[in-house]
Order: C-alpha cells, then structure tokens, then sequence
C-alpha cells in the first residue's frame, strides 16, 4: 500500500484539554541496526528510511498544513566531552527529559512518526488547581529535601578496562545505545550493545529508582528466547552502563514500514505468536512492560525468519497478583483506557498487543488524532474501524483476535496466555504458556460460597470447544496425577518448573497461601474448568448469549434454589443498601435466581481495590 496512515476516528476535539492527561513526549526509533534510537526532526525536513533529509515540501497531514513532528530534544551533534566519561567522539550524552509537546501526523509518507513514549505523570488536573493565596509555606525538613542524591547503584566500576565502545546504534527516551566489544571475559571478542544511562540526568530519587529496578528486571526475566539477553552492569562516575545482546535485524516497525505498512495473515501470526510468548512469560513473573509497541521489538539478525527480542524495560515494573499501578506511563498510541483511568494491571500490555496487531493486518492505527490529548479521548471513547478497506477482506477470526484485545473494559480481554489457543493462531505445535490467571481465579473459587461454585459449575458446562481448548492446555501444564486430578502441589510445582528471580520480586508465588483448601483434597478437570473461567472474558465472545442461556438451564437443574434478597446480599457481600437492586434479580414466582440475576450474580458487584500503589 505505500503509505501508512490513521484512519479517521469520530471524536470531539473541543479545546479544553485540561481532563486528559498530557504526554511530554520522548520520540523513539530504531535504526537499521536494531536498536533504539530517538532521532530529531529539524524544521522542513521529512523523514526518509530513518535518516532526514531537508526538503521544501513538509510531510502532508490530515489538514495539509505545513505541520512536522517536532522533537523534544535539541538537536544534537558532536562529543559529549565528559571528563572522563569513555564515550567516544561523535557519541552524544543521554538527552533530558523535555516538556516540549508534539503533534503527531495525519499521513506518513515513509514512517509511522516516533512514538511519544515517557513517564505520562502529569495531569489528570491540570489546568484546573486554583492557584493557592499567601506565600507558599517551606517545609521544616527543607534542609533534607536538599541533601544530594546518592547516584552510587554499586555495580561494577571497571567497564572501560572490559569493554572497548564502538559507534552509537541506538537513542531512547532514558538513554542511548553503543555498540561495543569486549575486550576480556567470557564474551572477548563478541559485539555487544552497551545502554547508557547518564547520571546527570537522575535529577529526582525516582528516576534513579527507574534506572535501578531497569536492571533488576533484566536480571530477574532471564532465558526467554524472545527477550533480550541481560549479561551485566557497570557504573563510573558519569554514566550507568547496561550490558545486552547486540540484535543487529533491526525494529519491527522497520519491517512493517518494508511491507508497505501491512502484513499479510499468516505472516503477521508468525510476530504475534512471539510477542505474546515473552508477554505470557512476563506476565506470569509478575512483570507489566507498559511500554508494549513495535519500536521495543528488535530482530536478531536481518534474515527475513530471524527471532524478535522483547527490549527496553525502562517503564517496566513488577506487579503483585492483585495489585493496581496508577502512574501513568506509556506511548500514546498504544496506551491502554484504564492507565488513562490510573487504576490497571497486566492487561494494560494486552491492548498494546491489540493495537500492533490492528497496525500489522491493516498498516494503520486504531486510534488517532492530531493531539496528544486527541489520542487519549479517541482511546477512551471510540471504537476502532473495522469496516474500511483491507478489513473486509479479513478473516473473522483475525477481527474477533483483535477486538477481544481492543476491549475498553480491561477484564473482558484475553490473556496473553489464552491468545495463544484462539482460533487464528491454533496450532497443535505451538506450546501454550502457564497463564497466572488461572492462579487468580483458581483462589477466588476457592473462596467463594457453595452456591457461587454451582453456578459457575452450571456455566462451565456451556463452554464451546474454543474455549476448553485453553483450559485443556492450563490443566496439562499442571501435571495431572495418575487419577487425573490435581492438588496444590501441582500448582506448586508449575510455578517452579517456570519462576524466575522475578516472580521472587514480584510475590507472585505469594498467590499460593490463599489456595490452601487444596492441601486437604484434590480437583479434577470438570471442577477446575468451573474454577479457571472467568465470566467477563465470556461476556466478550459474541455466542456469550447462548452460553449463558445454556448454563442458566443446567442451574436451573442442579444448583438454583429458594433465596431470599437478604441471603442474595450476603452471598455477594452486599449490604442492605443493595436490597432494593437485588430484589428484581430474583423470581416473584418461585423465588429463585432469574436468568437476569443468574448472570449479574455470576460477575458479582466490582468493588474499587484498595491495593492501589500510589
């Protein structure tokens, strides 16, 4: 197709601005050896396979103004004359954070503009705080909020004595990339990618505890083949220095942008397959990426069959099984709407998925807008385009793979982990990875009342073979015993056989201690198919209405029962404040569940977490 471009989403742009968040955009790009790189666009210059050339005509946008990308950073050039900072001549520092807001372009001729991608804390108020009267009180401890940082990370010092820095291969918004070779150890001779972090731009505690858990989290996700391999870290008085495998393929957007902006179905599987292996790992390590998007997916090598590496952990953090992150971080165009809404989890990273595979099958994204906060409300309130030209000519199943991705409401999304077994990727060959939610849902069925198990028992009856194909490949993961049947010792033992010194960091095994009611008895396949479902997800499947018709007749047949409003509310914990809600869930006549109040019950009423970490 040539070009790849937005399609048009209907959405307001009014021009008070100040209810969405603001990103102080860092533009990343990978150059043609595969790592990242952030570049700057000088005014009237265009961007051509990655290098700018100046021309007279500025790209064309969506209103044919004479509109360019601008760059947050200063246009660099030259050494970065350190002192005694090892940095060869030609290599710049690492750039600063800049305030500088961009406007992306409506059409492309070569590229997709660098993704906006930073720390997006700002704003959810801005714009609204009165400003406060009388002199700004100073804080008794003022003193202490003026003692220096302390940059000292205690990692090795000797890396100019190891390794030999070659030429600047990649930017990023908190470093840059160099190619470099060692000169002793158990890489001598090999080309490795060494990340630089400058110290002088750790100018708060947490950006040094950015760069800090950056490591650890490298260190930690170790022995995926497709993500990026860690092997040490240096420090000296200038700079941090994080030693990598160098992936000389260059990035996946290079790729889409070399097909003319689209990839064809059985080529785009082959990407996806990857990205949602390495995510299906991270996940189940108890690690959210949150900066998911096809700049962060570097080949190996430039063969066309070459592996991808998952790269980049700089907005990645560890996440506890029941725990919601609320700084707001990310890309703008692959930004999932509950990060907008600072209350998320891992399936923040399943809409970015959604979103590169959406931009892979069609060579445009599914949300767009001229604004930064333009994108935001398109992510919030639109849908994307399946109508428009190649859509049509798309398979179902790829457009259902999508949408149960692009899902607003984070619980109705699939899994990394259950992706792998939708229809358009199935294949006997592909080794489905343990999904953590299983662990989840495994607890909270544990948990749950006699008559909240009978109804999901009722439910798990109706499943279409689709979807028992994934939780036939969950309970296989456990190692059923001789009597197929499994305890809490299987689930254990899985967790073992794929933890790593993340999931130590994360707690994620911590899930176990409230599975403890399998100590005393052992679940077979019918029993752990009524435990691992979850109700959102099936809501999302477009036979969801006759799925839940069939269940409400195997309830009706084995677990619905006389109940009155009051013990409806303590079944879902409810107080008396629910009773006049409640009281039209059940049935006049008999004075049992409605299918109506079958299916509410079966969700049960969200309660806001208050295991947000702020």
């Amino acid at each position: 197709m040539g070009i790849c471009y937005g399609k048009n989403i209907s959405v307001i742009e009014d021009h008070d601005e100040s209810d969405l968040p603001h990103i102080h955009t860092t533009n990343t790009n990978n150059n043609n050896n595969g790592t990242t790189t952030t570049t700057t666009t000088p005014p009237n210059q265009t961007p051509v396979n990655n290098r700018y050339t100046t021309t007279s005509t500025p790209p064309h946008n969506i209103n044919n103004n004479n509109t360019t990308w601008p760059s947050p950073y200063p246009y660099y050039g030259g050494s970065s004359g350190a002192g005694s900072s090892p940095l060869p001549g030609g290599v710049s520092p690492s750039p600063a954070r800049s305030s500088t807001k961009s406007t992306p372009q409506r059409f492309f001729r070569k590229a997709f503009p660098p993704s906006p991608a930073k720390h997006i804390k700002a704003a959810l108020r801005k714009g609204r705080a009165k400003p406060k009267e009388g002199p700004i009180p100073i804080p008794e401890d003022s003193e202490e909020l003026e003692r220096p940082l302390d940059k000292s990370f205690g990692y090795a010092k000797n890396f100019t004595a190891k390794y030999e820095l070659g030429k600047e291969v990649g930017r990023g918004h908190f470093g840059h990339t160099c190619s470099a070779k060692a000169k002793k150890g158990d890489f001598k001779g090999q080309q490795l990618a060494v990340k630089i972090i400058s110290k002088a731009k750790m100018t708060t505690a947490i950006s040094i505890e950015d760069v800090r858990r950056e490591v650890t989290i490298l260190k930690a996700l170790s022995g995926h083949k497709n993500l990026v391999r860690f092997h040490d870290s240096y420090e000296d008085a200038n700079n941090v220095y994080i030693i990598m495998e160098l992936c000389e393929g260059g990035e996946l957007l290079d790729r889409i942008l070399s097909r003319g902006g689209r990839y064809t179905e059985e080529d785009a599987k082959v990407i996806i397959v990857q990205i949602l292996s390495v995510v299906a790992f991270c996940h189940l390590q108890g690690v959210v990426h949150r900066d998911l998007k096809p700049e962060n997916f570097l080949f190996t090598t430039r063969d066309e069959s070459a592996p991808m590496k998952l790269i980049d952990f700089g907005l990645s953090d560890f996440i506890r099984p029941d725990e919601r992150l609320n700084d707001i971080v990310g890309s703008a165009y692959y930004v999932a709407p509950e990060v907008l809404h600072r209350s998320y989890s891992v399936e923040a990273d399943i809409w970015s998925i959604g979103v590169i595979t959406y931009i892979l099958l069609c060579g445009s994204r599914p949300f767009w807008a001229r604004t930064e906060s333009g994108i935001f409300r398109s992510v919030l309130r639109a849908d994307p385009n399946f109508d428009d030209s190649p859509w049509p000519s798309v398979s179902p199943e790829a457009k259902d793979f999508v949408k149960r991705f692009l899902n607003k409401d984070h619980r109705k999304r699939m899994t990394a982990a259950q992706a792998m077994t939708h229809p358009w990727l199935r294949d006997e060959n592909l080794q489905v990875p343990l999904d953590i939610l299983v662990y989840k849902l495994l607890k909270s069925y544990l948990r749950a009342t006699p008559f909240k198990r009978a109804a999901l028992k009722s439910l798990s009856k109706a499943l279409t073979e689709d979807e028992l194909v994934y939780l036939r490949a969950q309970f296989k993961l456990l190692e059923p015993n001789r009597d197929g049947r499994i305890s809490l010792e299987n689930f254990r033992m899985a967790l073992l056989r794929n933890a790593t010194d993340a999931m130590k960091e994360s707690r994620a095994s911590e899930i176990l201690n409230a599975m403890d009611a399998l100590s005393y008895r052992k679940m077979d396949f019918e029993e752990f198919c009524a435990a691992a479902i979850s109700p959102y997800q099936l809501e999302a499947l477009e036979g969801w209405e006759q799925i839940a018709s069939t269940a409400f007749e195997y309830f009706e047949q084995e677990g619905n029962r006389v109940l009155s409003v009051d013990e409806l509310a303590r079944e879902m914990n409810l107080g008396p404040s629910a009773h006049s809600l409640l009281r039209d869930w059940i049935r006049i006549s008999d004075g049992k569940l409605s299918f109506l109040g079958y299916t509410k019950f079966l969700h049960g009423v969200t309660v806001r977490s208050s295991n947000t970490r702020h």
